[in-house]
């Protein structure tokens, strides 16, 4: 997986923390930045901007601030950014189309049967235009959003439709998720063991669950696929051979089909990474310090955008 000569470089020193993509028509990354505390009356207050790497200048730049929370992002099947706002006390969380014109955003879905989102976490775009994300209640636990309505869901939106469905009700903080190469599976993890404030609980969830996709729309199956530690896992990504990748506390593991830990990436701090680059064999990872680049020999499973 990782080659002959594996080589792991930081590219730029910047707030980088969630949600990155990589868009192959600018040969650039886009990305979350850390969350910032904002000076206003209401308590808890945050911001998040979307940043964007050029890779050719490695110029940053934050095209979008406030973001309404943003986390995770994907690219969704015409190549632009669907991002996942996790929203604030005042404003409702969404699932929001991203214009790289104009850094405007447009909501697709912000709620389910008229109850608000919790904070939406990680998004993934299925060969047939469906949209499955996770939708934990982090924003609460870390200040910025109200009480729950809903439970720690994953949902599927099925575009076409217009129709929002729960897919999955038996997390306790579910975050990134990912489909196998032939989209028959769906990984999704539990990052319960850090419920958004205060310590760490290792007797929580803190592992990736493998989900059978039956009609592909509905969830079946589900089953232990790994335990991630130290830490919790977070970003999830898969390459084209299905091997599993998933952020943690020291770095980036990398799974077998079988669950196995096979290989990792050392770099402490790692929130969330996606697989880039013209031929889609480089690595880029975010520390909240900063966006690396890992030189691998896998090539990612996800290769949207190219045309």
């Amino acid at each position: 997986m990782l080659g002959p000569h594996p080589q792991l470089t930081e590219l730029v020193a910047t707030s980088a923390h969630e949600g990155p993509v990589y868009v192959p028509k600018q040969h650039a990354l886009y990305y979350t930045t850390v969350p910032a505390d904002v000076n206003t009356p209401m308590p808890g207050s945050k911001t998040v901007g979307i940043g964007k790497l050029d890779l050719k200048t490695n110029r940053v730049t934050i095209v979008r601030e406030p973001s309404n929370m943003a986390n995770g992002m994907t690219l969704g099947l015409d190549g632009h950014l669907l991002v996942c706002e996790q929203g604030t006390k005042s404003n409702p969380a969404a699932i929001s189309r991203f214009d790289y014109a104009t850094a405007a955003t447009e909501p697709l879905v912000e709620q389910w049967f008229g109850l608000p989102f919790n904070s939406p976490n990680d998004v993934v775009v299925k060969d047939d235009g469906s949209i499955w994300f996770t939708d934990p209640s982090y924003g609460f636990h870390q200040g910025f959003k109200p009480e729950p309505q809903l439970g720690d869901y994953v949902y599927r939106f099925d575009r076409a439709t217009n129709r929002l469905s729960v897919v999955a009700s038996s997390f306790n903080r579910p975050n990134g998720l990912a489909f196998s190469p032939d989209e028959s599976i769906l990984y999704i993890n539990d990052s319960g063991a850090l419920q958004g404030s205060g310590p760490y609980h290792p007797e929580l969830p803190h592992h990736i669950l493998a989900f059978d996709i039956m009609d592909g729309r509905h969830l079946v199956n589900a089953r232990l696929f790994a335990v991630v530690t130290p830490g919790i896992p977070d970003g999830l990504k898969v390459d084209s051979k299905g091997r599993v990748y998933s952020s943690c506390a020291d770095g980036l593991q990398i799974f077998n089909t079988a669950g196995d830990l096979i290989g990792a990436i050392l770099l402490p701090g790692v929130a969330n990474f996606t697989f880039g680059g013209p031929d889609w064999n480089v690595i880029y990872l975010c520390n909240d310090a900063g966006i690396h680049a890992a030189q691998v020999q896998a090539v990612g499973a996800v290769q949207r955008g190219k045309k």
